[in-house]
Formats: C-alpha cells, sequence, structure tokens
C-alpha cells in the first residue's frame, strides 16, 4: 500500500489508474503526469522505486489543486456566489439544479435532503 497526497493507492494498481483516485486529477492528467516523468502508464505501484514517489508527489504539489486545496477553493467560490446573491448563488442555497435542468419531475436527489431535519421525532 503506498501513500500519495492523502490518498491509500492499492499497489497492484496501474499507475494511472491510482493517480485517478486522487480527488483533482482525472484521466487525462494522470496521463499527463506519467509522460513527464518517462513512466509507461500501465506499471504498478507496487513497482515504482521510493525516487519515482517522491518525484510524483513533487510535481503534482507544484503544478495541480488537490484534495483540501482544491475541496477549500471550491467551498470558497460557492460561498462568494452565496454572498453576493446572484441567481446561482439562490440555487446553491436552496439546493436546487444550477444550470437550467428541469425540476418539475426530476432533480430529486438535490431536494432529498431538504426536508430533513436533525432534531425530527418519530
Amino acid at each position: 500500500m503506498s501513500y500519495i497526497l492523502g490518498t491509500n493507492s492499492i499497489s497492484n494498481k496501474l499507475i494511472r489508474i491510482a493517480l485517478i483516485q486522487i480527488f483533482g486529477i482525472g484521466p487525462k492528467k494522470a496521463i499527463q503526469l506519467c509522460y513527464r516523468l518517462g513512466l509507461s502508464d500501465n506499471i504498478r505501484v507496487n513497482k515504482l522505486t521510493s525516487y519515482q514517489i517522491d518525484k510524483i508527489i513533487k510535481i503534482i504539489s507544484q503544478n495541480y489543486l488537490v484534495d483540501s486545496e482544491l475541496k477549500t477553493v471550491i467551498q470558497r467560490d460557492i460561498k462568494r456566489l452565496i454572498s453576493i446573491g446572484c441567481y446561482r448563488g439562490f440555487r446553491h442555497n436552496a439546493g436546487l439544479p444550477l444550470r437550467g435542468q428541469r425540476t418539475h419531475t426530476n432533480a430529486k436527489t438535490c431536494r432529498r435532503f431538504q426536508n430533513v431535519s436533525i432534531n425530527q421525532r418519530s
């Protein structure tokens, strides 16, 4: 088991699949990282040396926003939208879809938790 930037990656997975598990790195960025490091994307995590793992961590931390940093940026953007009172901010606050989707029959998942209260007794 290898630990890369807050994510435990299973040692017998491919390196590009293991990199996708990190929040903020998708399939395209994972392939780009493997190319920059000169690694084959078919190599397994348990075949990497400690030097290669350190190099992966160094490149990711210098060039990309990942994990908790990215989550704080997203939350800050949502709070900014709510504070300026724009349409998307109201939709975030109300728990409704933001991008013009239909709400009459769909959007059950985003409206599901509005009616649940913590102090509700049966």
